[in-house]
């Protein structure tokens, strides 16, 4: 479990990537409304029904079960999808960072 200073602060970075990620979903249904490759209006429509679909998935694991005992994990994740940068974890415990640092 995280403290309570890194709690405080991870509210605020999970708002922020939330908000990142849904707007990187609404670049890809923006893109599929207009995509060319898919000549139906029906075939759109499936296409970003499933587009909805897997990105709710995404972001019942990335961003559900708002505890401080899976925040740390959570950040592991979020910072692994490139939702949070160096700038945002600024602040956080040493501990923290490097828990949760990508893999990449």
């Amino acid at each position: 479990m995280i403290s309570e200073s890194d709690w405080k602060k991870f509210k605020k970075i999970k708002e922020a990537a939330l908000e990142r990620f849904c707007g990187s979903i609404l670049q890809d249904i923006s893109e599929g409304l207009t995509c060319s490759d898919i000549p139906t209006n029906h075939g759109r429509y499936r296409y970003l029904y499933k587009l909805i679909e897997n990105y709710d998935k995404q972001i019942a694991l990335l961003f559900d079960d708002h505890s401080r005992s899976k925040a740390a994990i959570q950040l592991m994740m979020l910072r692994e999808g490139g939702l949070v940068d160096e700038a945002d974890i600024q602040g956080l415990s040493d501990e923290l960072k490097e828990s949760t640092k990508p893999m990449n």
